[in-house]
C-alpha cells in the first residue's frame, strides 16, 4: 500500500514503521494517524513478521498532535466529532493488540501523542537526545487516547502526575532511571540497537512469545478499557472552556497564561 505520511519496510521477520513527516517533526494529524492505524492492523494477517520497530524520520520520534492542522471539526455534529477524536485511541489499541513484539526506536521528542505511541510499545530504546513531555495540560486539555494507564504502569502515580498534570519535560537519563526506557544508546547506535533487540525476539518461538505478550498485556491492562472510556468526553468538555483558548494562545506565543477556571 502507498502511504503519504509513513513508510513501512519488511526484512525477513522484522518490519520497521517510519513516521515520515520530518518537516513537521512527525506531528500527528488525522491522516497520519489513520495511516498508522491501517498499517498496524495489517500486521494481523502477517504471519511472517515477528517484531515491528516504530521510529521517526528526521530529528524526532514524534512531536505529538499537529496544532497547525486546520479542520472543520466545529462544523460537524458532536456525535461525529466524538468519533473522529477516537482515532488516537484506535491507534494505541491497534498497537497494544499487535501479536508482534513492538519496539520504539526513539530519538529527539516523544511529546503528547508521540509519547502515547512510545508507551504503547513493548519496549523503548532511546538515543541520548531523547525526551518526553505531555504538553496537553499546557494547552488546557486532558491526556486522551486511553494512555494514562500506560505511563502509570511504567512510572507509578507520583511521576505520572509530574508528567501529565505538571507537564514536565523529562530527558534521557531520567527516562532510563524511571524505567520508561529499556535501553539508552548513542544516537548513531539507535537503529542498530533496535534491530538487535528485534532480532532477539524474532528468533524466539513466535507462538510462545505472542501468547506470553498477550497474557502479560491482559494482566497489566485489565481495567484500562473499563475506566478510560470517558477521556474523549473529558477532552470535549475541556476544549470548550475559556481557559482552553487562553492556554493555546499562550502556548503558541510562549507567553504566560492567566487562567480563570472557567
Amino acid at each position: 500500500m502507498n502511504y503519504q505520511h509513513i513508510r513501512v519496510e519488511h526484512n525477513a521477520h522484522i518490519a520497521t514503521l517510519h513516521f515520515n513527516r520530518p518537516a513537521k517533526a512527525n506531528a500527528l494529524n488525522y491522516e497520519h494517524l489513520l495511516e498508522i492505524e491501517t498499517a498496524t492492523l495489517a500486521f494481523r494477517e502477517d504471519a511472517l513478521t515477528r517484531a515491528v520497530i516504530f521510529c521517526g524520520v528526521g530529528r524526532h520520534f514524534s512531536s505529538g498532535a499537529d496544532l497547525t492542522d486546520v479542520t472543520d471539526a466545529d462544523k460537524v455534529p458532536l456525535v461525529q466529532r466524538r468519533r473522529r477524536l477516537r482515532i488516537g485511541e484506535r491507534v494505541i489499541e491497534a498497537i497494544l493488540d499487535m501479536d508482534q513484539i513492538t519496539i520504539a526506536a526513539w530519538q529527539g521528542a516523544a511529546m503528547g501523542g508521540g509519547a502515547c505511541i512510545a508507551s504503547a510499545c513493548d519496549f523503548r530504546i532511546g538515543a541520548e537526545d531523547c525526551f518526553m513531555q505531555y504538553p496537553e495540560v499546557d494547552i488546557g486539555i486532558n491526556l486522551m487516547w486511553k494512555s494514562l494507564p500506560l505511563i502509570l504502569s511504567l512510572v507509578g502515580p507520583a511521576r505520572t502526575k509530574r508528567l501529565v498534570a505538571g507537564g514536565e519535560r523529562v530527558f534521557a537519563d531520567t527516562l532510563l532511571a524511571w524505567g520508561i526506557l529499556d535501553e539508552l544508546v548513542a544516537l548513531p547506535e539507535l537503529t542498530g540497537a533496535a534491530q538487535q533487540m528485534a532480532e532477539h525476539y524474532a528468533a524466539k518461538p513466535p507462538i510462545a512469545v505472542q501468547m506470553i505478550k498477550r497474557s502479560t498485556n491482559q494482566l497489566a491492562n485489565a481495567l484500562d478499557r473499563a475506566i478510560m472510556h470517558m477521556d474523549v468526553d473529558q477532552n470535549l468538555l475541556a476544549a470548550s472552556t475559556a481557559d482552553r483558548e487562553v492556554a493555546v494562545a499562550a502556548y503558541l506565543s510562549k507567553n504566560k497564561a492567566d487562567f480563570s477556571g472557567d
